[in-house]
Parts: structure tokens; C-alpha cells; sequence
């Protein structure tokens, strides 16, 4: 009966199979780091998030220049017509000024701090981007894994149908000479009919796994490279909870993001406090134009007894400007009060990703060393479960178990198929987590994997472990030592 049940799944798995093999060829399929590649390529939402990055380390030379010089240049025309009633007397006056102004701050606390603020937010919006490429790794494996997953289901809900096919047919052959009554053969059509409808929805959520691989990386994708059932699965390194955690404290870019935001705030208060603060800077000017436009009379009497003169005139200045800011209408104290209120949440904030941070590590940490525990459950479960319908298959020949006792084997065995393979992608994925929220995860990580998948991977064959009905038959004959 192993055997015949081994010959179901194969039957159903090369119809399947060449099904596939015509829709997408092996030389179509996709690797892992490809996915990875075309996604850091193509991916929207990564190219909104350098493109915020380059625009908000602009706010670093604008901070900067304000404490460089400002030079500015100029030039007045003025035609001026001037008329008096009485007497009749009617002037007019024209000409041109050129102008150039220097200013240097000299003393300016409020525009150093806010140059250190901009270098702050600088920095944060740097590891803000790198947590963004980062969790495009985890988000195209998440993607990758999410088509193999539900393929592997596809595949195994296909194994299902047509193993309720042939328990269907065989309750009609035992209906038609007499051997089981009509109860058989409609508890038989209702098993095959829901395996059915899961097929069809096993399909589109397929479809569904692919469209979001094209969403990802913005091309199609004929087909991917599986993972093989020989993957190591081992508990993270090192096994300690802790050490975990204090490598997230330290290197988790969202956590380091927010270190740099307090930074900011920091500085930012210190900007509003020294609105308080008197300025002080150097200042030149340069004017060149005639005597009308810069304001000297055309005639040549004196003025506080200086000479006048006809034709242009130069004026040059140079000297310092202090400012003391006495009262603003209470604007200054306003600013402080709020950037007091910015730095409040924004410790506030850290405090809670911390938090987070060590919730999600321990969390992730107890996560992959279940998986590892998970998988080789889950694999035994598939085992066990093939040996108990093999004998469920058996009293049913022999009349000491009826049809709904078959069924429901049938239904635990590829039951424990899907979830083996679940906790196998979980573990995967669990992983990648672990590694993302201590902040090591990168595209090595990936080309690790990478190794792991077979190119030429037909989900239709291959989403069982090998030597499986072996292993059924070993333990259904009792040998313990397999």
C-alpha cells in the first residue's frame, strides 16, 4: 500500500509536473540573489528612500551657510522729476549706482548649533536608508520563499486530489460489486470535492506569490530555484539570548537611527536657547554712482562745510554690527519650550524601539530554535502519519475501519506535508529576522542560501523529503533504528 501510495503521489506529481515544465523551462528559473539584485534595482519604495536621503542631507549646507559669508551686488537707475507750483520751477535728475554688501558672522551660537543639528539629522537620515536596504534583503527573501511556499502547497494539495481521486474510484468499484454501500462513495466524493476547491485556491494564492515577486522587482518570473530538503537546520550561533540582544543594542540601524535623532533635538534646543544670545558680525559696503543718485547735491557749495562735486562718487565702509535681542513678544521662550518637548519625545521614542528591539530579539532568538525542533517534528509527523494510513488503508480492506477513517488519514498526512514545509520556509525566514534586528543581516546572507537551491526544482516532485515512504515503511514494519 506504501507503494501504491508512492505511485499516486508520482502519478500526480509528473502530470503536474509537465504542465510546468511547458509553462516556464529550467533555464527561466530564478535564483535568490538575483531576486535580491533586480529588486535593489527596480524596487520603488528603495528608490523614494535614497531620494529622501540625498534631500535631507541637503539641511547641512544649508545650516553651513549660514556661517559663511553673504556678498551680494546691485545697481540702481533713478530718473527723478521734480516740479514746484510757485515759483515755476521744474528739475529733473537721473543716473546709476552700483552696490556690493559683505557680511560675516562672527559670533552666531543659534547657527553653530543648528549646524550640528543638520549633521545629526544627516546621519540619521544615512541609517534610516540603510535600514531600508536592509530590509529589502529580508523583504526578497520573504518574497522568494513566499512562491516556493505556496507552490510547495500547490503541490501537495495536487498529491491530495488525486489521492482522494483514486480512494473515489475505488469506493465506486466497491460500490458496483457490493463490497461497501453508497455511504462510501459520498463521504469518498466529498473528500475529492474539497480537495479540489483547495487546489483551485492553492493556484491563485501561487499566482498571487508570483505577482507580488513582479511587484518587488518590477519583471516576471517564469520559475525559481527551490531549496533543498538538505539545508542544515541548526540553532543560531552563538545560542545565547543575550548576546543577541547586546549585538541589537549596538548595531540594529533603526535603534543607532534613533540615537542620532536625540542627537538633533539636543542641538536643536540648544539653537532655541541661544535666540537669547547678542550676534555679532563684520559688515562692508561698496557704492559707486553720481552725486544726485547717492543722495549729494549738483552744485558745488559746501555741506558741514565740505566741498561738494559734479560727477560720480565712491563710497567704501567697513565696521562691526552687534545685535542684543531684548524682546521678541515671548517667541524665543516659546521655541525653547517646544524644542524641550521634541527632545522629551524623542527619548521617549528611542526608549520604546529599544524596547522593541529586545522584544523582537529574544522573541526571534526562542522562534528559530523551535523551528529547528519544528522541522524535524514536522518530518517525523509526515512519517508517522503515512505509516497510520498505510494501516488505516489496511483495516479498511479487512472491514475493521470504514471510509471517513481513511479519509481522514489522508487528510493528516498532507496536512503534516504543508506544515513541514512551513516550519522549514519559517525557519528560513526566522532566521533572516534574527540576523535583521541585531542588524548583521546583508546579502551574504542571501548567497548562503544561495547555496542551498537546486536549479533544476520541480515543486511537483520535489516539496517532499527523499526516502520518505522508506521511512514510513520502516517504521510501519517496527525497525526503530532508521
Amino acid at each position: 500500500m506504501l507503494r501504491r501510495l508512492s505511485l499516486a503521489l508520482a502519478v500526480a506529481s509528473a502530470s503536474a509536473g509537465l504542465a510546468w515544465a511547458e509553462q516556464a523551462p529550467l533555464s527561466t528559473k530564478t535564483d535568490l540573489i538575483t531576486v535580491y539584485q533586480e529588486a535593489a534595482d527596480n524596487n520603488a519604495d528603495l528608490a523614494a528612500a535614497r531620494a529622501d536621503y540625498q534631500a535631507r542631507r541637503e539641511v547641512v549646507p544649508q545650516a553651513r551657510s549660514g556661517l559663511l559669508p553673504n556678498l551680494s551686488a546691485g545697481a540702481t537707475m533713478t530718473d527723478t522729476r521734480t516740479a514746484i507750483d510757485s515759483p515755476a520751477i521744474t528739475s529733473s535728475r537721473s543716473g546709476t549706482v552700483y552696490q556690493a554688501n559683505l557680511s560675516q558672522p562672527l559670533f552666531r551660537a543659534d547657527r553653530w548649533f543648528q549646524l550640528q543639528a543638520a549633521e545629526a539629522t544627516s546621519e540619521q537620515a544615512a541609517l534610516e536608508l540603510s535600514a531600508t536596504e536592509q530590509n529589502l534583503i529580508l523583504q526578497s527573501a520573504e518574497t522568494y520563499f513566499a512562491v516556493l511556499r505556496a507552490q510547495d502547497t500547490l503541490a501537495s494539495t495536487k498529491a491530495e486530489e488525486a489521492a482522494f481521486k483514486r480512494q473515489l474510484d475505488q469506493a465506486n468499484e466497491r460500490f458496483d460489486v457490493g463490497l461497501s454501500d453508497k455511504t462510501d462513495v459520498l463521504e469518498a466524493q466529498a473528500g475529492f470535492d474539497t480537495a479540489r476547491a483547495n487546489r483551485i485556491i492553492a493556484q491563485r494564492q501561487v499566482d498571487d506569490a508570483f505577482q507580488a515577486l513582479i511587484t518587488l522587482t518590477n519583471r516576471e518570473h517564469g520559475a525559481l530555484e527551490g531549496i533543498l530538503h538538505s539545508l542544515p537546520i541548526l540553532a543560531p550561533t552563538p545560542n545565547d539570548a543575550k548576546a543577541w540582544v547586546d549585538t541589537a543594542a549596538a548595531q540594529n540601524l533603526n535603534l543607532q537611527a534613533s540615537n542620532y535623532a536625540v542627537d538633533a533635538a539636543e542641538e536643536t534646543l540648544r539653537q532655541r536657547k541661544s535666540g537669547h544670545a547678542p550676534t555679532l558680525d563684520a559688515v562692508a559696503s561698496y557704492q559707486k554712482g553720481d552725486n544726485d543718485s547717492l543722495g549729494f547735491s549738483n552744485s558745488s557749495t559746501s555741506f558741514a562745510g565740505q566741498p561738494r562735486f559734479n560727477g560720480d562718487v565712491e563710497q567704501r565702509s567697513i565696521g562691526l554690527q552687534l545685535n542684543i535681542p531684548l524682546y521678541s513678544g515671548g517667541l524665543t521662550s516659546s521655541q525653547v519650550r517646544e524644542s524641550y518637548q521634541r527632545l522629551t519625545q524623542s527619548e521617549q521614542l528611542r526608549e520604546s524601539l529599544r524596547r522593541q528591539v529586545v522584544q523582537n530579539t529574544r522573541n526571534l532568538h526562542r522562534a528559530v530554535n523551535t523551528d529547528v525542533e519544528t522541522v524535524q517534528a514536522r518530518k517525523q509527523s509526515i512519517i508517522s502519519n503515512q505509516s497510520a494510513l498505510e494501516a488505516t488503508e489496511i483495516g479498511y480492506q479487512v472491514g475493521t475501519r470504514n471510509i471517513v477513517d481513511v479519509l481522514d488519514s489522508q487528510r493528516q498526512l498532507y496536512n503534516s506535508v504543508r506544515t513541514y514545509n512551513d516550519a522549514r520556509y519559517d525557519y528560513i525566514l526566522n532566521n533572516l529576522r534574527l540576523k535583521q534586528a541585531a542588524g548583521t543581516l546583508s546579502p551574504a546572507d542571501l548567497e548562503a542560501l544561495g547555496s542551498y537551491l537546486k536549479p533544476d526544482y520541480n515543486p511537483d516532485k520535489d516539496f517532499l523529503p527523499p526516502d520518505l515512504a522508506k521511512a514510513a515503511e520502516a517504521q510501519l514494519r517496527g525497525n526503530q533504528d532508521y
